[in-house]
């Protein structure tokens, strides 16, 4: 048995952290745990979890602490209130079945805690670090969280210290709101009217680009931090540069033009990968955008049908929509963007045709009411914040 556990409770200073390890002691957790006890590190010295003196639990219970301890205040935490909530938490645990009793001899636990140099309540850490090595033993002997879970949650998360979600595009449609602005004060105040959503993205088209340069994306997440930032540079040439440039700039994704070559469309959707970002193919004034598509080895993970400016009278091309997302590779998805004269009353026709982005500029960006058409938009997709209706307990 080689199980792993992790838990969080509780609010800052006292709030408690778990990792844990719990297997057999023939195995490799009972080397780490002879390991640790052996082999002390100065202000992370390993001791046994005990209920109180001459009373350790079973399974036997190491606790390293995670934090380097530096005084003596530090050191009575570790060992007053956290040594006996870990022990109490892995006795209670045999008590109540999570660890089977029969087994109590054969196991070790290793306890890994953190305790914030500026903990003060002994009874807060006392009950956060019991709630959470109870949790931690819990999830590790359940072994959770499985992997569909994770997969699910993966993109629905954010972390607390971070303080904002690292968006992906997992639940289409979108709003992507295309700043072909050149005035870094007109961007503020456009970005400044558009309504909080997390399906709304943020495009730095081409112009605002070439006036700004590529550092106008840490601008943008001044004032949405949590924004979902497509860089386009509608790239030609030098794909795997220009998308590592893309992707040092903190840009969600990036866009190439589909009139590359087909060595810098794949080189450039290699290298968005490599780096996490998202590619983008756009087919402005490509003649045959299915073929493009067909034609590479590599799928990207948009593809943008572009109508020019320019060209805003003629027909939209949207009847490939669907064969062109049932080119993705298995276990990956192709999204279709459509742009170029996308408004509220045509809307539903480009949702309808199987668009999974609606690629909006001068309908917003030079709307009289932002926030408004905006917002109309987003009505029109149908869909609901993430996290509206989810209650936030274990996660």
């Amino acid at each position: 048995m080689f199980l792993v556990g992790e838990a969080l409770i509780g609010k800052e200073p006292e709030i408690a952290h778990i990792d844990l390890l719990i297997g057999e002691k023939e195995g490799p957790v009972g080397t780490a745990f002879a390991c640790g006890l052996a082999q002390l590190s100065a202000g992370h010295t390993p001791l046994l979890g005990v209920i109180r003196p001459n009373l350790p639990p079973k399974p036997s219970t190491l606790i390293v602490p995670k934090v380097t301890v530096k005084s003596m205040d530090q050191a009575a935490q570790i060992f007053g209130p956290a040594q006996m909530a870990v022990a109490k938490a892995v006795a209670d645990s045999v008590a109540e079945g999570i660890i089977p009793k029969e087994r109590a001899e054969e196991l070790v636990v290793i306890v890994s805690v953190f305790i914030h140099p500026q903990a003060k309540d002994y009874d807060a850490i006392y009950r956060y670090n019991y709630g959470a090595t109870k949790l931690a033993l819990k999830r590790a002997m359940e072994g959770f969280p499985d992997v569909d879970k994770v997969l699910y949650e993966k993109d629905r998360s954010t972390h607390p210290i971070m303080g904002f979600r690292v968006t992906r595009l997992w639940d289409p449609p979108y709003l992507q709101v295309a700043f072909d602005l050149v005035d870094l004060e007109e961007v503020r105040r456009v970005l400044a009217a558009l309504p909080e959503s997390d399906h709304i993205l943020i495009e730095v088209g081409t112009p605002l680009v070439k006036m700004l340069g590529i550092n106008i994306v840490k601008e943008i997440r001044a004032i949405r931090p949590g924004a979902f930032v497509i860089l386009d540079l509608k790239t030609l040439d030098t794909g795997n540069l220009e998308v590592r440039l893309a992707a040092d700039s903190t840009a969600d994704a990036v866009v190439i033009s589909g009139l590359a070559p087909k060595k810098t469309l794949e080189l450039a959707i290699d290298e968005a990968r490599k780096t996490g970002i998202y590619s983008v193919i756009d087919m402005l004034n490509v003649p045959k955008p299915l073929e493009v598509l067909k034609s590479l080895d590599v799928m990207p993970d948009v593809v943008e049908l572009h109508r020019a400016i320019d060209m805003e009278k003629s027909a939209h091309a949207w009847q490939n929509i669907r064969e062109m997302q049932a080119l993705a590779k298995p276990g990956r998805r192709l999204l279709v963007a459509v742009a170029g004269g996308i408004r509220v009353d045509n809307e539903a026709q480009a949702l309808a045709a199987g668009a999974d982005i609606l690629v909006v500029g001068r309908a917003i960006t030079r709307s009289k009411d932002i926030r408004d058409i905006a917002e109309q938009f987003l009505a029109g997709l149908k869909q609901t914040e993430i996290d509206q209706y989810r209650i936030m307990t274990d996660f």
